[in-house]
């Protein structure tokens, strides 16, 4: 054990974190299945969702990590860090089980360890930047109740937008939220959308891939302004799946405008299977 730690931090792979062996941190892969084979988000590679879902012959979904994975995550990180509260922060739960898995666990390991389960309401970096800030915090000693506050107000700064190139697969997914009464019309054109309180929402009807992405820019300039009005520097994160040259592209046009470089992060597989091939998401969240 490195050094022993008072709060550790827990989150799931729709965070887009990139394994980076930060301690006192965990992420528990989300799960994929193609054609009744389930593998993890790390087995199921992003070309081999891609493939599937372009040749559209075989059948691919995902499911929530288990209870009882996530018991054994937490016992670990006990194991590792010698921890004694555990702050477990995860996928929204209006589009995954996570979360009600996450809590179900916490009532199980009760007796070892304090677990503070929080709903993001958010998926991608909007969530792994506020547990990768909250692990720094908790890295310095800071207890539990400020290392909570602070992943909070990370996750309150965050905003989350996705084009795709069509809304069929979060159509088939059941992750459309409120946009599912928009659905007719939408199929038509090029959505823009939003996570907005935790669901996938129809941020702009627009026509054109071009002015969908344009629009997209906008909104991001608009956010970055707000986080400067808070005084804080904001973050900027291109997530992409199948559209590597385009994330690039976008993120180079952000950078031109915003004056921040974004990281650039391909969607978790979990995710990419409900927004399907060619997704862009950008992601503006708060800095320390």
């Amino acid at each position: 054990m490195p050094f022993p730690m008072d709060v550790a931090l827990l989150t799931d792979s729709s965070s887009c974190l990139l394994p980076q062996g930060i301690h006192g941190l965990a992420v528990l892969p989300l799960h994929v299945q193609v054609s009744g084979r389930r593998g993890d988000s790390r087995e199921v590679t992003h070309a081999e969702v891609v493939e599937v879902m372009r040749a559209g012959r075989e059948r691919i979904s995902t499911s929530r990590v288990s209870p009882g994975e996530f018991a054994s995550g937490y016992r670990d990180l006990v194991e590792g860090t010698g921890c004694r509260h555990i702050v477990s922060v995860h996928l929204s739960g209006a589009l995954s089980g996570t979360v009600e898995a996450a809590r179900l666990a916490a009532d199980e390991v009760a007796g070892e360890v304090q677990v503070t389960v929080v709903d993001s309401r958010t998926v991608g970096l909007a969530l792994g930047w506020a547990v990768l800030d909250a692990a720094e915090l908790a890295s310095t000693g800071a207890g539990v109740d400020e290392v909570e506050q602070l992943v909070r107000e990370r996750l309150a700064s965050g905003h989350a937008w996705f084009y795709v190139d069509s809304l069929e697969h979060l159509r088939r997914g059941g992750r459309l939220g409120r946009s599912q009464a928009v659905l007719g019309s939408a199929l038509a054109i090029k959505p823009l959308l939003a996570v907005g309180d935790g669901e996938v929402v129809l941020a702009e009807r627009v026509r054109t891939r071009g002015k969908a992405l344009a629009r997209l820019v906008d909104l991001v300039d608009r956010a970055a302004g707000d986080a400067r009005g808070r005084g804080a520097e904001p973050r900027l994160a291109v997530h992409e799946l199948d559209a590597e040259e385009a994330a690039a592209q976008l993120a180079d046009r952000l950078h031109d405008r915003v004056g921040v470089q974004p990281w650039v992060r391909p969607l978790d597989p979990s995710i990419g299977v409900h927004t399907g091939p060619g997704t862009l998401g950008v992601v503006v969240a708060d800095g320390g």
